[in-house]
């Protein structure tokens, strides 16, 4: 069992930043992946970002160039920092892990960008 607690969201101008963090209950270290997924009203659950054992990253379309996705092992968390925030990124963020075939899910933090 892995719980993830999130923290780092809250109500920012576009433009701005944000960045948000997830620890882990356990070990980093013996995650194949963690990444971020965001929610916004309405829709469904999408992917932003991953990072996986060996540091390789991934990010959707919508974020490159903005969002930068690292992980502390010695933490066991991992990091999003969000640049150049804009009112579409308004969404709930929530911090996924993958273990042994296994997904985990933070509560979620809500991000909100006003225009």
């Amino acid at each position: 069992q892995v719980r993830l607690v999130e923290s780092g969201g809250g109500l920012v101008q576009a433009g701005g930043s944000l960045r948000l963090s997830c620890t882990a209950s356990r070990s980093a270290i013996t995650f194949n992946a963690m990444g971020w997924y965001r929610q916004a009203p309405g829709k469904q659950r999408d992917l932003v970002a991953t990072i996986n054992s060996i540091g390789r990253t991934t990010y959707a379309d919508s974020v490159k160039g903005r969002f930068t996705i690292s992980r502390d092992n010695v933490k066991n968390t991992v990091f999003l920092q969000m640049n150049s925030l804009k009112p579409e990124d308004t969404a709930d963020y929530y911090c996924n892990v993958k273990l042994n075939s296994r997904d985990y899910w933070g509560q979620g933090t809500q991000v909100t960008v006003s225009s």
